[in-house]
């Protein structure tokens, strides 16, 4: 749904690999060789039951992933821009409200505001984490703004308790975009459980992904909830009774299945991936590129491990001449998109934004990643960089 994917990833064109072969940006296949077994019996058992729409695998999914988030209730839908979507209507987000966000990140974070009627009102990222630097965030604040969407960029959560102590000073709904996310921390709490409602995305690269699409909002707040799962499910109180202009956002039946066999796994997963980064810090600590920082109070999972460098588009070049694929999230900020000409901003407007835009790069990483990967990156990256 958002965030690194398989059709994003870079060109290959090795040149001389001599038998090492091509890192791929993630290889999906050698998870699912992990699981196939239980996965088959899992869809057997739905098709089965014929359980295509929602049913009891999406019912117990969406209990044990909020629980792994610390939230009271989970409401499973189509897309992690779906659980957006929702979550802005359960927070009674509507035409003439602001809604501010970050201009460094998928468009859906967005595209989602102007979906209710309401205008995106961007705020710059921290120069460190890229999430949303709460030091700006009060000044971007006027009588129309309705909601705040922090958004957990790469895996690494945004700093979360000065961003909700002006929202709960505000009465600002927060609204945590945690499509990036699953597993990540922010001092002790799970991302997506810290705000009014998480929403998280299960596009198949994700750390926590499905066979398909799907999302899900997760919230404590009884009665949000409640409003999500009638709008997931065309505003039905009972059959044919529609007190709510909804929408069918449901989750299918396997993907639910899926996902909670994937959720067993998800925490080994994620120490894989924090080994693999280990290791890149370890390997680039001299290569002459910016490695990324996991803050004091975050957990990061690293569902994109990226770099940051001047050149960055000689640096991909060199990669895929050497079999390695990367991808870049992402090469154009939000404010600068043509669908958002009219919210008036030029370049400039958020310095810090436009800067990531042209150095970040995304190198290769999944928990399959083969152990002398990091090594190989590096070895290319600062062949490369000595050239520049």
């Amino acid at each position: 749904d958002r965030g690194p994917r398989l059709s994003d990833a870079g060109p290959i064109r090795p040149r001389n690999l001599r038998g090492r072969g091509v890192i791929p940006f993630v290889d999906l296949r050698a998870q699912y060789r992990e699981i196939r077994e239980e996965v088959e019996e899992a869809v057997a058992r739905v098709l089965a039951d014929a359980a295509y729409v929602l049913g009891s695998e999406v019912e117990s999914f969406e209990s044990e992933f909020a629980g792994f988030c610390g939230a009271a209730d989970g409401i499973a839908v189509n897309s992690g821009t779906s659980a957006l979507h929702l979550a802005l209507l359960a927070a009674g987000v509507g035409p003439g409200d602001e809604v501010i966000t970050v201009p460094f990140t998928f468009i859906a974070t967005a595209a989602t505001v102007r979906y209710v009627g309401a205008t995106p009102v961007f705020v710059d990222v921290d120069p460190v984490s890229l999430t949303l630097d709460p030091a700006q965030l009060e000044a971007a604040i006027t009588p129309r703004t309705r909601a705040l969407i922090p958004v957990h960029l790469y895996g690494h959560p945004a700093d979360m308790d000065p961003i909700l102590e002006i929202a709960r000073s505000r009465g600002l709904a927060v609204i945590e975009d945690a499509a990036q996310a699953h597993g990540s921390g922010y001092k002790g709490r799970s991302a997506g459980g810290l705000g009014d409602l998480g929403c998280f995305s299960f596009y198949p690269s994700k750390n926590l992904g499905a066979c398909g699409e799907g999302g899900i909002v997760v919230t404590s707040d009884p009665e949000r909830a409640e409003r999500v799962r009638l709008l997931r499910h065309w505003g039905q109180t009972s059959k044919y009774r529609h007190d709510l202009l909804g929408f069918n956002y449901r989750m299918d039946g396997i993907q639910g299945a899926i996902l909670r066999i994937k959720l067993r796994r998800l925490e080994r997963w994620t120490e894989m991936r924090r080994a693999h980064a280990a290791r890149y810090h370890k390997e680039l600590a001299n290569s002459g590129v910016s490695t990324p920082v996991e803050m004091p109070w975050a957990r990061h999972v690293y569902h994109a491990y990226t770099v940051r460098s001047s050149g960055r588009d000689a640096l991909r070049d060199a990669l895929a001449d050497d079999g390695i694929q990367s991808a870049i999230h992402y090469p154009v900020p939000l404010h600068l998109q043509p669908v958002f000409g009219d919210l008036g901003h030029g370049p400039g407007a958020f310095p810090r934004a436009e800067a990531a835009a042209e150095e970040v790069l995304c190198l290769p990483i999944f928990p399959e990643l083969p152990a002398d990967a990091p090594e190989r990156v590096a070895a290319c990256i600062s062949k490369a960089r000595s050239k520049a």
